[in-house]
């Protein structure tokens, strides 16, 4: 069966999400949906189609949805309407009310709802959670993440918090696989903008891990690091290069119990091999197989993305109260 598969926005992560969509096997890429004069009149050879209705009656099995975030609510709502399953980029909706609005409405009726958020297709992070399950780390102690660059001026309706930090709580809970009970944050408001630009979270997972994540605008260089701490050693993972690394505990050798906690002492590392297929086509190649089978198959559910959100709004509120 070839899925027929539509676009809504043709920003910079459209056009990324319109390129894989048009080679993507076993989906036939049919066409665009971007409103604004500056678009192309087709990409990839497909139409880029001004009015919404006009989109709507290309016959979709589904849609991607890389619009603004402010637009995400009405454009998932359409689609539901229709009978089109969504793959939404993140954050799934501006508010958490309106995440459980799409939420609710695509279970209502069947039909399957993911969010973009990539970082769980990236090799580093598969290969981090894996190498969790079968043990290598043993407790998981602490997840400490790094997501700082320079201001992306195509964002414009929310703040870094609900643009970036998103990617860190997703991908912390799951690498952990653990849920968020606590969070708490520090905000800054630097570059005149209402929303916050600079943040430093942190909290406490399901099984007592502590996380911490500093996410910026305001960094004249891309970093994109996760390190997790166990009692056997610690991964680091760079999702810009798609490395992993193992840091293990060095063994020392005793022959008498002091009786107390003797810290740990640098150990061997490893630099893992990976297969580094490309996080954006994984992440469709999981929501088409999704949609063939009529339920989630490896997608970041509604469901996830609207707790992500809620999380989000949490911390955007805890930086607001605790500034002086």
């Amino acid at each position: 069966m070839v899925l027929r598969a539509g676009l809504l926005g043709l920003g910079v992560m459209g056009s990324n999400h319109a390129r894989v969509l048009a080679g993507l096997e076993g989906v036939q890429f049919v066409g665009v949906f971007d409103p604004a004069p500056n678009v192309p009149e087709r990409v990839h050879d497909q139409p880029v189609i001004r009015d919404l209705d006009d989109f709507l009656k290309l016959g979709l099995d589904y849609a991607v949805v890389a619009a603004p975030t402010v637009y995400h609510l009405e454009m998932g709502t359409r689609l539901a309407e229709a009978g089109i399953h969504a793959l939404i980029e993140k954050p799934v909706a501006s508010t958490a009310e309106d995440a459980a609005t799409l939420r609710d409405l695509f279970a209502s009726r069947g039909l399957v709802g993911g969010v973009g958020h990539i970082e769980r297709y990236n090799p580093a992070l598969q290969a981090a959670r894996q190498r969790i399950e079968d043990g290598l780390l043993g407790e998981i102690y602490q997840i400490a993440t790094r997501r700082q660059g320079p201001f992306p001026g195509r964002i414009a309706d929310v703040g870094v918090i609900k643009d970036l930090a998103t990617h860190d709580i997703d991908l912390t809970a799951w690498v952990a696989q653990q849920e968020y009970v606590s969070v708490n944050a520090r905000t800054a408001h630097r570059s005149g903008r209402p929303h916050e630009d600079m943040v430093v979270a942190v909290g406490t997972l399901s099984r007592g891990t502590i996380t911490s994540h500093v996410v910026n605008w305001l960094t004249p260089f891309k970093e994109r690091v996760t390190i997790i701490t166990g009692e056997r050693g610690m991964l680091v993972a760079d999702t810009l290069t798609a490395d992993l690394s193992y840091y293990e505990n060095g063994r020392i050798e005793v022959d008498w119990d002091p009786g107390e906690f003797r810290g740990v002492s640098e150990g061997n590392m490893t630099r893992f091999a990976l297969t580094r297929k490309e996080p954006l086509l994984a992440e469709h190649e999981a929501f088409r197989d999704s949609v063939l089978a009529g339920e989630p198959r490896g997608i970041v559910t509604f469901g996830e993305g609207t707790r992500i959100v809620e999380i989000a709004e949490k911390l955007v509120a805890d930086g607001l109260e605790r500034r002086l």
